[in-house]
C-alpha cells in the first residue's frame, strides 16, 4: 500500500512539474515574469513594456496565475500582478543559465 501511495505522490509531483514547465514554455510568459521580478505591475504597464496586446498579456497572466507563479493585488479599481515567490526569479535565472550552457554545447541544429 505504501508503494502505491509513493507512486501516486510521485506521479502528482511529475504532473505538477509538467504543468509548471508548460506554463514556462512561452517566451512572453518568461518576459512577464522577468518584469514582475523588478516590481509589481499593472496589466497596462506590462502591455506597454512588452509591446503586446492587452488581451494577450491578460491571457498569459491567467496562465501564470493558474500555476501559482504570480499573485494579484487589488487596490480600488487597480489590479497589480507580482511574483508569488522570490524563488520564481531563481528559477528564471537557473533556466536562463541552463539554456546558455546547453546552447554552447550544441554542435548542430
Amino acid at each position: 500500500m505504501t508503494d502505491h501511495l509513493n507512486n501516486a505522490q510521485a506521479q502528482d509531483t511529475l504532473n505538477n512539474s509538467a504543468q509548471l514547465a508548460k506554463a514556462l514554455g512561452d517566451a512572453n510568459r518568461l518576459r512577464i515574469l522577468r518584469y514582475l521580478g523588478e516590481e509589481r505591475k499593472s496589466v497596462s504597464a506590462l502591455v506597454e513594456q512588452l509591446g503586446l496586446s492587452q488581451p494577450l498579456v491578460s491571457h498569459h497572466l491567467r496562465e501564470l496565475r493558474r500555476v501559482l507563479l504570480v499573485k494579484v493585488e487589488r487596490q480600488g479599481p487597480f489590479v497589480y500582478y507580482s511574483l508569488s515567490d522570490v524563488q520564481v526569479l531563481n528559477l528564471l535565472q537557473d533556466l536562463e543559465q541552463l539554456a546558455q550552457a546547453v546552447l554552447q554545447k550544441r554542435t548542430c541544429l
